[in-house]
């Protein structure tokens, strides 16, 4: 098969191709989303060698999976790849910092605790990496979606206040909400950005 029809095949076509003992497939599907998830390991880490290490132990842990016949295609391809490097992320940040300090409770539950503690620190990463991504993405919209959104968003303002604040109709200021996603999940991705809208 020619590189070209190789690179018009799906992401499971090219997986199943791969299994199948054709690693071409699998170089296809990394270049495909390497500036993707490369982008948004380092948009996170801000380092390059730990962005470096942790791009690279993200597609092993892809080939492992793939290899061990544990992959479940569900066509969800990048999203499951973006899901293991924000894990290796979180775990980076975890290795990092000391481990949290555990009230002396006789009643309580360390590991629980710990667990809590854990998925605090892994939300608080997500949320505050998806918060600076966005508030960058915002600043690029055409200017009456980008109010819309910072009104929406920031001022928490319900839509008939943004109609009445924007001098325009609630069918108006919705459609306009709605176009401001549509054009933050493409700039997103024109930017290797991961978000979640």
């Amino acid at each position: 098969m020619t590189d070209v029809k190789i690179r018009q095949l799906s992401d499971n076509e090219l997986i199943v191709r791969y299994q199948d003992g054709d690693a071409a497939c699998f170089e296809v599907l990394l270049e495909r989303y390497k500036a993707k998830v490369y982008g948004y390991i380092f948009s996170v880490v801000k380092e390059k060698e730990t962005a470096d290490d942790i791009f690279q132990d993200t597609f092993y842990k892809v080939i492992v999976t793939i290899n061990s016949g544990q992959y479940k295609d569900e066509n969800k391809f990048v999203h499951w790849v973006m899901r293991i490097a924000h894990n290796l992320i979180v775990d980076h940040f975890r290795r990092n910092n000391k481990m949290p300090m555990v009230p002396n409770k006789p009643d309580g539950d360390v590991v629980d605790n710990l667990r809590v503690q854990d998925d605090n620190a892994e939300h608080a990463i997500m949320k505050k990496q998806t918060s600076q991504n966005i508030r960058r993405l915002v600043k690029m919209l055409p200017p009456e979606q980008r109010r819309v959104v910072i009104l929406r968003h920031y001022g928490k303002c319900d839509f008939k206040e943004i109609a009445a604040r924007t001098g325009v109709g609630i069918n108006t200021a919705l459609g306009r909400m709605r176009y401001a996603i549509i054009n933050l999940r493409r700039l997103a991705q024109e930017h290797n950005m991961y978000i979640e809208l």
